[in-house]
């Protein structure tokens, strides 16, 4: 693909950004910035988790892990589903019923003062440095398919991308990450089908034959049952419920 075509498509979508936050953040205060007024529509923030909760790290490294570990990272994604039913049933009801703006808070109400500050404290680190990873990632490949046909350095590229968020961010907050995320599940879902269509007339394949030849070369395994193997099936259903229940039901974020 050129990259005259892959910025085309990257402004294209910026734009849709900026629109998103010049409707959203209409009359915006800090109850629609920190609460989005508690009227987000719930299907719209559900359906936008699926894209909040991935990256550009998770759509390029996943599928290459097939080759090692077959398709055993799917018990990872069962997991999330239980841990998903730990948050709606357990937590979400917990939060909602002692009014929390933050998560946080609870730690204040039930271990004190120094429990919340050194919480929200982490919580911030935690994102700074899991924020920076994926950022560098996701800008790098940008940089190498996009910006270096430009011979634009790397660090204007980074402020370029930190000026851009905080532009579409400053106004709206979370009323307008809510429909950002929408749109970023959207367009994340339209990739996978395109990456899969190219992939499938690149050789020269249909579904049901791609399918087929995933299955005769041995990447179809979801379950490994040897306990003492890395991706042993418990193990990775555990992990992907309890990282779904501390990074979703948890975490600030």
């Amino acid at each position: 693909m050129r990259p005259e075509l892959i910025l085309a498509l990257f402004l294209g979508y910026t734009v849709l950004l900026f629109i998103i936050s010049f409707i959203t953040s209409r009359k915006a205060n800090d109850e629609s910035y920190y609460l989005g007024n508690k009227q987000s529509p719930w299907p719209v923030v559900a359906y936008g988790m699926v894209g909040a909760s991935l990256s550009g790290v998770t759509f390029i490294s996943i599928p290459g892990w097939v080759g090692s570990s077959q398709f055993s990272y799917m018990m990872v994604v069962f997991g999330y589903i239980f841990g998903y039913a730990v948050i709606s049933l357990v937590l979400l009801p917990l939060y909602y019923r002692l009014k929390l703006t933050s998560i946080y808070t609870y730690l204040e109400q039930r271990f004190g003062f120094w429990s919340y500050k050194t919480g929200a404290f982490y919580f911030i680190v935690s994102r700074l440095i899991g924020a920076s990873f994926r950022m560098f990632l996701v800008v790098n490949v940008l940089q190498i398919f996009i910006f270096d046909h430009y011979n634009i350095p790397f660090w204007l590229t980074v402020a370029l991308f930190m000026l851009l968020i905080t532009l579409y961010s400053y106004k709206g907050g979370i009323k307008t990450i809510v429909w950002t995320d929408m749109l970023q599940t959207t367009f994340m879902l339209v990739s996978l089908i395109v990456t899969i269509v190219i992939v499938l007339n690149k050789m020269n394949l249909n579904l049901t034959e791609m399918i087929g030849v995933v299955k005769d070369e041995g990447y179809s395994k979801i379950v490994i049952s040897d306990w003492r193997h890395d991706k042993f099936y418990l193990k990775q259903f555990f992990s992907g419920m309890f990282i779904t229940i501390v990074m979703t039901g948890l975490d600030q974020d």
